[in-house]
């Protein structure tokens, strides 16, 4: 089994500094919803994902359907600091949820990472990868684009949302908002981590390639904006 968090030998280490941070997430898509997010301050020698590299088996039960549980237990081996699923459940469009971290305790936990899956998508997810927490107190925007881990044909139809089988995951909003009978659009999964190529929808609810209503779900990068609050 592949390990999700890949080396990054080059990387030079930022030095270690304890903080305080008080970490917000918006949606800012007009109709798209988020699973559990998972907030991680940890060493900066690790990634939870890497661009143009296939996804470890964590970050595809993630990205496919949600489920962080792998990305915590990884996490969690290198001593990271954590905040899991801050909204409760799923974040809808439009909406915020804050995440709080103390690293008073793994002073070498300088850089942010933050994921979680975009619905509906095959393998789609929101990515905040490695960034260095900022030294001085403040507060600091970012927004965020959306990845595709490219374990999964993008084929937007409805499915289990588990690894390795077709079709997204539809909880009870996503479902209301879903067509069905789709034949499913003609793809392949990529095999490396890209950035998202948006979903393309159409607007047969009954029938046509796709189950994901182009007029709701359509979205552009970027997805979210995080803001990080450092207190001394």
């Amino acid at each position: 089994m592949k390990k999700i968090l890949v080396s990054l030998a080059l990387m030079s280490s930022a030095a270690a500094h304890s903080a305080q941070l008080d970490v917000q997430i918006t949606n800012l898509t007009r109709g798209s919803w988020f699973t559990p997010f998972i907030v991680a301050a940890h060493v900066p020698d690790m990634n939870v994902f890497s661009s143009g590299s296939p996804a470890s088996a964590s970050l595809q039960a993630m990205a496919e359907g949600g489920d962080i549980s792998g990305l915590s237990a990884d996490l969690t081996a290198i001593n990271a600091t954590l905040s899991e699923n801050p909204a409760g459940g799923l974040l809808m469009p439009g909406a915020s949820t804050t995440a709080s971290l103390n690293t008073d305790g793994a002073p070498d936990n300088t850089v942010l990472s933050i994921v979680a899956m975009l619905l509906p998508s095959n393998d789609g997810f929101m990515g905040l990868n490695a960034i260095s927490i900022p030294t001085e107190a403040g507060s600091y925007s970012y927004n965020v684009s959306a990845y595709d881990a490219g374990t999964e044909a993008n084929d937007e139809i409805l499915g289990s949302g588990a690894p390795g089988e077709p079709g997204y995951p539809a909880p009870p909003p996503i479902a209301a908002a879903s067509g069905e009978g789709g034949t499913g659009v003609s793809a392949a999964a990529e095999g490396f981590v890209h950035i998202h190529r948006n979903v393309l929808g159409d607007s047969d609810l009954v029938g046509g390639s796709s189950d994901i209503d182009s007029t709701v779900h359509r979205w552009l990068n970027p997805v979210v904006r995080v803001v990080v609050t450092v207190s001394e």
